[in-house]
């Protein structure tokens, strides 16, 4: 069983994360480079002297990207070996686990570890105003934890105190809010904060679908193949 878990988690995981990595570098990096010029001053926001229109952006680097893709690889490895686990508990309880039923389950973990904080606390270009690092991340933290449960309640709660439970821990995290700063100040453009979030977004929402499909037809496969060899 632990040996279908890993197998499974390592190749879907890696699969998502190559994905994923190269969709960063061609949408979402771009654009934290831009805010990065911003950020340094050598682009000024609002008629400064330097020119924003035709920002001069590095090209690929080998070391940083590809270190970079290693890096969104492993990350995409632990949410698989995550939810891999969690469709082993699924399926114990006779959820059908395939490739097709995957996507539904990237889609939730998108909500779980993207959309929800998204919702309050939105990814973040460098040179913006944000409230103090630790505060977020403690609020990051707990809803996810709050919308992974919610995601879970609403799947396999089967009646209507177990969904209104899972509204609850959905709406709970933005009723408090987020950590912000005492003032939004910052160099950087908002037509670039807002894209830099549209982007990250995006690409959160197509490596989660990947990493789901992935998971459950690596899942299901092992399973066949564990099956087969129980038969020879």
């Amino acid at each position: 069983m632990y040996s279908r878990i890993l197998i499974s988690a390592i190749f879907a995981g890696a699969a998502a994360g190559l994905v994923a990595g190269i969709l960063q570098l061609i949408f979402v990096q771009p654009v934290l480079l831009h805010a990065e010029l911003y950020e340094s001053g050598e682009l000024v926001h609002f008629g400064g002297i330097a020119n924003s229109a035709d920002p001069a952006l590095p090209g690929f680097d080998v070391m940083r990207d590809g270190l970079s893709l290693i890096f969104t690889m492993l990350i995409y490895t632990g949410y698989a070996l995550l939810m891999i686990a969690m469709m082993n508990i699924a399926e114990e309880r006779g959820a059908q686990i395939d490739g097709r039923w995957g996507i539904i389950w990237g889609v939730a973990g998108f909500v779980a570890f993207h959309l929800a904080p998204g919702f309050t606390l939105a990814p973040e270009v460098p040179g913006v105003a944000a409230a103090d690092v630790t505060a977020r991340q403690i609020w990051w933290f707990a809803t996810v934890i709050s919308a992974a449960i919610a995601m879970w309640l609403l799947a396999f709660g089967g009646n209507w105190v177990m969904w209104g439970a899972a509204a609850v821990l959905l709406m709970a995290p933005h009723l408090i809010g987020a950590p912000e700063p005492d003032s939004f100040t910052g160099p950087v453009p908002t037509e670039i904060g807002a894209l830099f979030a549209a982007r990250a977004l995006g690409v959160g929402l197509a490596a989660w679908v990947l990493l789901g499909c992935f998971a459950g037809f690596f899942w299901q496969r092992e399973g066949r193949h564990a099956d087969a060899a129980a038969r020879a």
